[in-house]
């Protein structure tokens, strides 16, 4: 047999880019809004901190709303969302996360309604409303929070199962990425939206989701060899760097800003604005190593030559 040799048509690329736009890391970012947020209104409902539990759950029900904008838009009509409902496949990552949109967003939704009970009259039918809605919410706010983990980690899954070379190399760390930006993110509204003596909870959770979030992305951008190099340079490298800025200052932040409301708005701030960054830094570092034949051909070589020696 011949050596084989991995080469590209005039240094077209190899691997089809992706034809998605700017919707689907908004879609990756608000997903992971939905997730934090649902978690941190939940850990408001257990302490007892009515303004995080609140800002928690419309936080969630706003951001699972705008992911599913986003995912149609993309999608192109509504009906093909419905479509995906009539099958679930394990193997498919998106019909996973078809199945864990369905159950959480009527969760979160639910549970943001219940915020509406305590202004509700307290006569008649509505009474009875604002009797039970309290009680349904809490247990609503319980199913999101369940959810939320796979909600949070399954668009990692969903980007390293293609063929896209830095997607798929980083498949261990991609899922803790979007994790520990969910956790940040999620923080961020409850530093934005809670008065400093309910947020104890919210700013512990900022200094886990960056530490997290940071560790896993420096992963990224320093183990897969050449193919971390799309995240480091161009477009992603420079969003990658201001995430890692905004999501490290927002976590110092939060510690220091314990009694400070500017301090700790600012923060959540920083925190939303870099999981922003983030999600877009790994999209595009993604898009830019499908379109340049040399991270398809290159680590191919190499793989060639390590079974080579290998005998």
């Amino acid at each position: 047999m011949p050596p084989v040799e991995f080469t590209s048509y005039y240094g077209r690329p190899i691997v089809k880019p992706p034809v998605w736009k700017w919707d689907i890391p908004a879609y990756l970012f608000t997903g992971g809004l939905a997730a934090g947020s649902s978690l941190l209104a939940v850990g408001g409902q257990v302490t007892g901190r009515p303004a995080l539990r609140r800002a928690g759950r419309l936080a969630a029900l706003g951001a699972v709303g705008a992911s599913a904008v986003f995912l149609v838009h993309d999608l192109g009509r509504p009906a093909r969302f419905h479509h995906m409902l009539r099958v679930a496949k394990l193997t498919s990552p998106m019909s996973v996360g078809t199945w864990i949109l369905t159950v959480f967003g009527p969760a979160a939704g639910v549970a943001a309604v219940a915020e509406a009970a305590p202004w509700l009259p307290e006569r008649g039918v509505p009474g009875l409303a604002r009797r039970v809605l309290p009680p349904v919410g809490r247990g609503a706010g319980w199913v999101a929070a369940v959810t939320a983990p796979a909600l949070a980690t399954y668009t990692g899954v969903l980007l390293a199962d293609t063929a896209v070379p830095s997607w798929h190399e980083a498949y261990p760390e991609l899922p803790v990425v979007f994790a520990g930006s969910a956790l940040a993110s999620g923080a961020g509204v409850g530093l934005l939206a809670a008065p400093v003596r309910q947020a104890g909870p919210a700013r512990r959770l900022a200094v886990a989701g960056a530490a997290v979030e940071l560790a896993a992305v420096h992963r990224v951008e320093t183990r897969l060899g050449l193919l971390s190099e799309p995240y480091r340079v161009g477009r992603a490298g420079r969003l990658l760097r201001a995430a890692r800025l905004l999501t490290a200052a927002g976590a110092v932040g939060a510690l220091v800003g314990r009694r400070s409301r500017v301090v700790s708005a600012v923060a959540g701030a920083a925190l939303l604005a870099g999981s922003v960054a983030t999600r877009f830094g790994i999209f595009h570092g993604g898009v830019a190593s499908a379109r340049d034949p040399k991270y398809t051909v290159v680590p191919q070589r190499e793989r060639l030559d390590r079974r080579t020696a290998d005998g």
